[in-house]
């Protein structure tokens, strides 16, 4: 009878850390406010990233980031400076006031580069990836070993100056052939619409939202985000519904 209950109760214990995992990290990218940073906490995001990108519509001073990032560790997230082929000067002004516990390297960061910041700062890296065809999975190759988590945001379309938030997404099942083991999260024009599908198609382990919880360009929507997180925990209990089958 001990014996039975103890089996039961690793059983239960397994089937909660299998649900755990398929619980998606979620990032909300892109923040620039107060209100934004305590609403993606209140809904119980993980990350709030930070982006450093005089082009982009989302960019932010380093000082800006630095009291933002502050409130965001208070809150409980993660914070992620994200950064495009940025110099030493740069990085070292955004990591000594900022405090970021993520670097993304959204540009076209070597694997050197990537190994160097690595060890220059001790902060783990997240090397993000555009993506349009399976042949662009090849590129991760070097990068296994040194970077901790990838990104695959879709390519940026012609025209475009920035290389993500660009609300375009990829064929989401290009990602059925990744190791299961692989740490990365989805990007590329999900919303709450969406989001589901991707989850479902992918089985990503984390999402990374930008332009799909915007009202204009740069403007988080507090509403658009509360829609978003909502529905990758509804996803999220499909696949813990699917697992119990």
């Amino acid at each position: 009878m001990v014996a039975a209950l103890t089996h039961a109760r690793l059983d239960s214990a397994m089937v909660l850390c299998e649900f755990s995992r398929m619980k998606a990290m979620i990032k909300i990218c892109g923040l620039s406010t107060p209100e934004a940073v305590d609403r993606a906490a209140e809904l119980g995001a993980d990350m709030a990233g930070f982006i450093f990108f005089e082009k982009s519509p989302r960019h932010v001073t380093v000082s800006t980031a630095a009291g933002l990032a502050q409130q965001a560790r208070r809150r409980g997230l993660k914070t992620v400076a994200v950064t495009v082929d940025m110099d030493d000067a740069g990085l070292d002004e955004i990591v000594a006031q900022m405090k970021p516990d993520w670097l993304q390297l959204h540009g076209g960061e070597s694997p050197e580069r990537a190994a160097e910041l690595k060890a220059r700062f001790g902060l783990p890296v997240m090397k993000a990836f555009a993506i349009r065809e399976a042949a662009d999975f090849a590129r991760i190759a070097p990068y296994q070993g040194i970077a901790d988590r990838f990104l695959f945001d879709a390519k940026p379309p012609k025209g475009s100056d920035l290389p993500g938030g660009n609300g375009v997404s990829f064929d989401w099942r290009l990602l059925a052939k990744l190791d299961e083991a692989a740490s990365y999260m989805l990007s590329g024009g999900l919303t709450k619409d969406n989001i589901g599908e991707a989850l479902a198609i992918s089985g990503a382990p984390g999402v990374d939202v930008s332009s799909g919880v915007e009202s204009a360009p740069g403007i988080k929507d507090l509403s658009m985000m509360d829609g978003f997180v909502q529905a990758v925990r509804d996803a999220d209990k499909i696949r813990s519904q699917e697992y119990v089958k």
